[in-house]
């Protein structure tokens, strides 16, 4: 039997600054994310953490890596997956106030 998938974006309605902020929160059982783009919305240069938070504990995906002004940073691509249970979250925060914006991309409740 083949199921159908829930694809889902995600997006950030404020920019964020220099306090992490949960950019996607999983609350079904299983999520795959396929697609994490960090912009920064600044004319300058800003460096950025992304970490994904499970059971309080922090695993880095990205540790004060630069973008140029108006420049975005692919963290999930070529075929990439991250798969979040229920309480996983993904959170960024940059070294500039306002300064960066976050899209994820995921399907939602994986079949099995």
């Amino acid at each position: 039997i083949i199921m159908a998938q829930n694809f889902r974006n995600q997006k950030t309605s404020t920019a964020i600054g220099t306090a992490y902020t949960d950019i996607l929160t999983q609350v079904n059982s299983f999520d795959t994310v396929v697609g994490l783009r960090l912009v920064n919305v600044t004319g300058s240069s800003i460096n950025v953490h992304c970490a994904i938070e499970a059971s309080s504990n922090d695993t880095e995906l990205a540790v004060n890596v630069p973008i140029p002004a108006g420049s975005s940073l692919e963290l999930i691509d070529g075929g990439a997956k991250l798969i979040l249970v229920s309480g996983d979250k993904i959170k960024a925060k940059s070294d500039t106030a306002s300064s960066l914006k976050a899209i994820v991309s995921f399907i939602d409740d994986i079949s099995q």
